[in-house]
């Protein structure tokens, strides 16, 4: 088989594995062919496509079972997110935080950067996500940017606003109740992928759902 065609057909293997959302199929097809990581590169451009977010997701499981697989995407990721680069990669702040979710040791030495990340517009709702995921699992991780978290509850944007929360539910930042309190009655619709699935929700049902795990975690 040409190397064109071997490509194809692994280009091939992981949409169907990405469609089924089987990722532990995903790992292991990693552990047997290098280039799944560089094909999941591939679909970080559209944000509106389930199949883009479960690559993210992917990235996030290579990166735990073939850490070096991934590692040496860091650069191309962050190059993605410079204003130079001219490229469409809007979700490579996401995978960033997913990949760190995963393994850590992958992007410790990047995770400051995150903070500026969501200082800027173009990556922010991406690494909003990408953040709160990575608080799930490393929740006392980049404390200095709760206080940002918290200004950005009350941004023009209802994804920046419902993300906001989603990911200071995660950090179970008790300093957050009370603005989170104030979201309860903002309908405002918000999609999330969440479950391996998209999803239609509300800023305000986010705001509640965060408050619950604050409250949990008391």
């Amino acid at each position: 088989m040409s190397t064109l065609n071997r490509r194809r057909a692994l280009r091939e293997r992981i949409v169907a594995l990405l469609q089924a959302g089987d990722f532990p199929g995903l790992t292991d097809l990693a552990s047997r062919e290098n280039g799944v990581a560089d094909q999941l590169l591939n679909y970080l451009f559209d944000p509106e496509d389930l199949l883009h977010w479960r690559a993210v997701e992917g990235l996030g499981w290579v990166a735990g079972a073939q850490p070096e697989q991934v590692r040496k995407l860091i650069s191309r990721l962050l190059y993605q997110l410079n204003e130079d680069s001219g490229s469409f990669g809007w979700m490579a702040a996401a995978a960033l935080g997913e990949i760190g979710r995963h393994q850590l040791p992958v992007v410790a030495e990047i995770v400051p950067m995150f903070y500026g990340f969501l200082e800027q517009e173009f990556p922010r709702v991406s690494m909003l996500w990408g953040l709160g995921r990575f608080w799930e699992v490393h929740p006392r991780a980049l404390p200095e940017a709760v206080p940002l978290l918290l200004d950005l509850l009350q941004d023009p944007d209802p994804r920046v606003r419902g993300l906001s929360a989603w990911c200071l539910g995660r950090a179970g930042a008790r300093e957050a109740q009370e603005a989170l309190k104030g979201l309860l009655e903002d309908g405002s619709e918000v999609e999330l992928y969440d479950q391996e699935q998209l999803h239609r929700t509300s800023v305000g049902r986010l705001a509640k759902e965060a408050l619950e795990k604050i409250s949990g975690q008391e």
